[in-house]
């Protein structure tokens, strides 16, 4: 049987690959220090829209551009863009919503929400080393805080993930994850006129994901993958994973980040342990030296 790949997804605060085939759907978790190696077996394929816990195929199976992030053909991803939160086109969701803040690096704090529901689950798929609760109320209560607390803090409410990519193995040595965070809450919560009346205002409480991600062991990346075509085998051990993120070395002792959101719509098969890894699009990262020499 072909099981079609639908990316990486994080439940129960763990990695993991959600697969589609058969009719039916299938999970396989991903653990540190374990080999993975997988084989492009046929054309990449809409794989549907994933929305509360489940997946809802595409009716044609239609076919998606062999390169890029996204998978979804055009009628999938309008009708999931038109059910979005993300996306302001949601204003009727009678769930309770956390605004929060997170942290992705140096700098690198944004602004936020989230469905109470969901816990922390948003939190990992975007990345985010470390973040804070800010508030919990009514939808529209949690997006007019966003907005005011985007102008007031100074800080964005979306950070292009290349970004947050570039800074994760200086990110796993810092000691001062949630620094940033407390300075950035106390200044969110101190703020007068504007804070909606019906958004509670929760305490600092920083929650580091580094243990959740395997920061530990990222102390380079030497290559991304960006794309992959037919036939190509994705080959490593598994160190790490945070986002779409899954940190490989390869049996060379390359280490190789796949962004698994090129891997979704695929029909992968299981390939022999050790295989080398063949037919990627990669992006070799250069290194950074500081000083002189």
């Amino acid at each position: 049987m072909t099981w079609w790949c639908g990316g990486m997804r994080w439940g129960g605060g763990r990695p993991g690959f959600g697969w589609t085939g058969g009719g039916g759907e299938r999970e396989s978790t991903v653990r540190f220090g374990e080999p993975v190696a997988f084989r492009v077996g046929g054309a990449r394929r809409c794989p549907g829209i994933w929305r509360g816990g489940r997946r809802t195929p595409c009716p044609g199976r239609e076919a998606v551009p062999v390169r890029g992030t996204r998978a979804q053909c055009g009628e999938c991803a309008g009708i999931d863009r038109a059910r979005s939160v993300a996306a302001d086109t949601v204003a009727d969701d009678p769930r309770p919503y956390h605004v929060y803040l997170a942290w992705f690096g140096d700098g690198l704090v944004k602004v936020g929400i989230t469905g109470v529901g969901r816990g922390d689950a948003r939190l990992l798929e975007q990345g985010a080393i470390a973040f804070t609760w800010l508030g919990r109320g009514p939808l529209m209560a949690a997006r007019r805080a966003e907005e005011l607390l985007r102008v007031a803090l100074g800080v964005p409410d979306r950070i292009p993930y290349e970004r947050k990519r570039a800074v994760r193995a200086a990110v796993a040595r810092s000691k001062e994850r949630g620094d940033e965070l407390v300075r950035a809450h106390a200044v969110a919560v101190g703020l007068g006129g504007g804070w909606p009346e019906s958004l509670e205002r929760l305490p600092c409480r920083v929650v580091d994901h580094g243990e959740a991600f395997g920061l530990a062991a990222i102390d380079r990346v030497d290559a991304v993958v960006s794309g992959l075509a037919g036939g190509a085998v994705v080959s490593g051990t598994v160190v790490a994973a945070a986002g779409p993120d899954l940190h490989l070395v390869e049996p060379a002792g390359r280490r190789l980040v796949v962004d698994t959101r090129v891997l979704a719509g695929w029909p992968l098969e299981r390939a022999p342990a050790g295989a080398k890894g063949v037919g990627l699009e990669v992006r070799e990262v250069p290194v950074v030296q500081s000083g002189l020499f």
